[in-house]
């Protein structure tokens, strides 16, 4: 498979998801959520049986690759504020897991996120929010101490749990936006800290409805981190 064979339904059905929040189908919505989500995540979380994208990052990764440095996305959206342009690959997985593990659960519904203390002793992390502020040498200090079976385990937790939330996510829920008082939970959670390159982002996300946190955190926001690594990689064709 080639990257443009395997970034074409991305891209289609991301295109399909974005007119559908414009209307009123909830069900419509909630399939193609379903879909573009399950596209961008490894094929364990939905149960597909093709791999995908995730798939073949996260593998090359499994594979002793966890530290290899790459550029930290294609665009240059959070750029601005960010601590480095190139991360190690890990790096990827935890941040845009972490993201969504508290933008699912946190500001969509208002529940418990998956991450606790147990979960940061089982992957070895020595930081609790999504990495935005970290430098070059911190990041590559931060991957050298993880455990990435149990950040991969992490990562099919949060996106099945992710998927769940989708489901039962009623049409008023897709057009509205959440409590200020929410989103602050992520600050006082160690989700983001007070640097401004970390920080910056509850301002991003408390200005989204959460048909916009679908379009960003849940399924684009991976498609700006995971085709850097692809495209860093011999993993597929041209």
């Amino acid at each position: 498979m080639t990257k443009e064979e395997l970034f074409a339904p991305i891209r289609e059905k991301y295109s399909e998801l974005k007119i559908a929040l414009e209307g009123t189908d909830i069900d419509k919505i909630k399939e193609l959520t379903l879909e573009v989500h399950a596209l961008v995540h490894p094929a364990e979380i939905s149960g597909k049986t093709e791999k995908t994208i995730a798939d073949y990052v996260l593998d090359y990764m499994l594979k002793g690759n966890q530290n290899t440095l790459v550029p930290r996305e294609d665009y240059d959206v959070d750029l601005h504020y960010a601590g480095t342009r190139t991360v190690p690959m890990c790096w990827q997985f935890w941040h845009t897991y972490r993201v969504e593990d508290l933008v699912s659960n946190i500001l969509m519904v208002n529940q418990e996120q998956i991450f606790n203390g147990e979960w940061q002793r089982k992957i070895g992390a020595s930081i609790t929010d999504t990495g935005n502020a970290l430098e070059l040498d911190e990041a590559i200090a931060f991957g050298k101490e993880l455990n990435i079976e149990a950040l991969r385990e992490y990562m099919i937790t949060v996106g099945k749990n992710t998927r769940t939330i989708l489901k039962n996510l009623t049409l008023e829920q897709t057009k509205s936006m959440v409590p200020e008082e929410w989103v602050m939970r992520i600050l006082e959670e160690g989700g983001v800290t007070t640097d401004f390159r970390s920080v910056w982002l509850l301002v991003f996300w408390g200005r989204l409805t959460r048909g916009g946190m679908i379009l960003t955190p849940m399924t684009d926001h991976h498609m700006m981190h995971l085709p850097p690594c692809l495209n860093s990689l011999p993993i597929l064709g041209e």
